[in-house]
């Protein structure tokens, strides 16, 4: 066979490798033959009684985890209770005569398309929902739901497309890896199989190929599958994972280059579910602490006393360390039913983040009260910085408005070209800059970030989305403010060691890909990683960006 053959390519998640025999996910049973509707009353109770059974069995599985484990399920669990999920399906029996099944059906398919359409974030939610209407219709038909393999042995799990209420009870100890035909770097298979520290690679439409007991070897970092590996070819995957994991365990404390540079090390921290795990880690701080838990799935805005509460919980965890608050990022992939319009035509480009601020002032000032409040009565090292700043002018508003609040330091992200291009003006406005790369390469490159289609354009190894990284972290050490970088490319080590070169100051990542970036940078000075950065930004392409700087740090 060719190498073509033999290696499939998808979106790789995280780092390391395993090897080991295919064990697929057994399909979800067919939808059955339709039949005629004697009791429109008993079908309709039906469909009422599966979704109900379904919530319930998510929430049960979320009582049993913690972490992004436990919010995934919570918020899929939300979805199953949506009354109007049921009450789609109660009009199509009543109206068009369906059966509890095909009613199911065409209410999960009426509301997945819709997901779909909306694109990004709730683009990703449709997998979500496809695992209810699998699991409810298994309760209707009162067969055993799909659950995970146990061929009595480690394996590489294949799946067409792994629910979250599958993954979140995934044994590291038994799954080697993960592959997945459908996915992208966002779903929620993507960010629970990087918290289990698993190799995964998404997106991979090969794996539809692949049958159970079939050796595979699985690069996350490669973001490739290699069929019937060699023994020679496992072996050195298996060295290379010792070597992984060595370094990675050897690297302790701040985030420092080889020459004494320091680099601080971060953790993002996406609600209270992942509190304990995130404190825990030997981390400096939050770098990115994403405040949209408390705003979903809800039909006002939650309190002054809710909130503050809530920060009181996150500044004890990280009691003399930093914690950089990001304020609500409500709008287009996550409307909020008091301040969203819902007619935008094109939401990911409308009312989003800080301009959702503007719209209803009110909400950020009771924010950034709570805020301020906890941080007083707590003594703690707290920073705040709006979403999606695309003018100076805006920074200068929103730093204006947080220093009002008796909040010392207030930054900005930098998640459109704009912002970036302009990063002079905007750093000056306020006292740091933090970039979020999955939204800069999504604008950078018109490209859904939820698309996985589109996953080589928003490779953040991409030249031109390094070349605005760049000019901002110019910027930024111009006026003397630092600049930070959250989004995924923050996780990878080998990019880090780019970035630094770049100028970036911290990395902020999810905790369990802090200490390979650490013991990344340990290894390399900082000169070695401006020469590292001038490879990557001169490249022709994200590909040969990461294969030159592989070959050298390798080297």
């Amino acid at each position: 066979m060719s190498p073509a053959e033999t290696l499939l390519s998808g979106i790789g998640v995280g780092t390391g490798s395993a090897s080991g025999p295919v064990a697929r996910m057994a399909p979800v049973p067919a939808l059955p033959a339709p039949r005629a509707v004697a009791d429109p009353e008993a079908e309709t109770a039906a469909v009422r009684a599966a979704l109900a059974a379904v919530a319930a069995e998510l929430s049960t599985r979320a009582a049993r985890v913690t972490g992004a484990a436990a919010e995934v399920l919570a918020a899929q669990a939300m979805m199953a209770e949506d009354p109007a999920l049921a009450d789609t399906a109660v009009v199509a029996v009543r109206d068009d005569g369906l059966d509890a099944p095909h009613a199911l059906d065409r209410a999960c398919a009426t509301f997945r398309q819709s997901l779909l359409a909306a694109g990004g974030y709730f683009a990703e939610r449709a997998a979500d929902l496809a695992d209810i209407r699998d699991r409810a219709l298994c309760h209707l038909l009162g067969v055993p739901a799909p659950g995970l393999p146990d061929p009595g042995h480690p394996h590489v799990l294949v799946a067409e497309e792994l629910a979250p209420a599958d993954t979140a009870l995934l044994d590291p100890a038994r799954v080697l890896a993960v592959v997945t035909e459908r996915g992208g770097p966002t779903s929620h298979t993507a960010i629970l199989a990087k918290a289990l520290g698993l190799p995964a690679v998404v997106g991979c439409a090969g794996a539809a190929g692949l049958t159970d007991g079939r050796p595979v070897l699985v690069d996350a970092a490669a973001g490739s599958v290699e069929l019937t590996p060699s023994d020679d070819a496992v072996a050195r995957a298996q060295e290379r994972e010792r070597a992984r994991l060595a370094r990675a365990s050897a690297a302790h404390g701040p985030g420092r280059t080889a020459d004494g540079h320091p680099v601080a090390l971060l953790v993002n921290l996406g609600g209270l579910a992942e509190l304990d795990g995130a404190a825990a880690a030997d981390a400096e701080g939050v770098g990115l602490f994403r405040t949209e838990f408390l705003y979903l799935d809800r039909a006002e805005a939650p309190s002054f006393e809710e909130q503050r509460a809530a920060y009181r919980r996150v500044f004890t965890a990280f009691a003399g360390r930093r914690v950089v608050v990001r304020t609500l990022d409500a709008g287009a992939d996550k409307p909020l039913p008091f301040v969203s319009s819902a007619d935008e035509e094109n939401p990911a480009l409308g009312i989003r983040g800080l301009r959702t601020a503007r719209r209803a002032p009110e909400l950020l000032d009771t924010q950034l009260a709570a805020i301020a409040a906890a941080a007083r009565e707590l003594d703690a090292d707290v920073r705040v910085m709006a979403p999606m700043v695309a003018l100076p002018a805006e920074a200068a508003w929103f730093a204006g408005r947080a220093r009002s609040h008796g909040l010392a330091s207030a930054g900005s992200m930098v998640e459109v070209p704009a912002a970036a291009l302009r990063a002079e003006e905007l750093a000056a406005a306020c006292d740091f800059l933090s970039i979020g790369t999955n939204d800069l390469a999504q604008y950078t490159f018109a490209a859904d970030r939820g698309l996985g289609e589109l996953a080589e354009l928003l490779d953040p190894w991409q030249p031109a989305l390094l070349s605005l990284v760049a000019a901002t972290a110019r910027a930024g050490a111009a006026a003397g403010k630092p600049v930070g970088v959250c989004g995924e490319a923050a996780a990878d080590p080998e990019l880090a060691l780019v970035l630094v070169g770049l100028g970036i100051t911290s990395l902020s990542a999810a905790p369990a890909c802090l200490p390979e970036v650490r013991a990344a940078l340990t290894a390399h000075t900082r000169a070695r990683c401006e020469d590292l950065a001038a490879l990557a930004l001169n490249a022709p392409d994200a590909t040969t960006a990461r294969d030159l700087v592989r070959e050298r740090v390798g080297g």
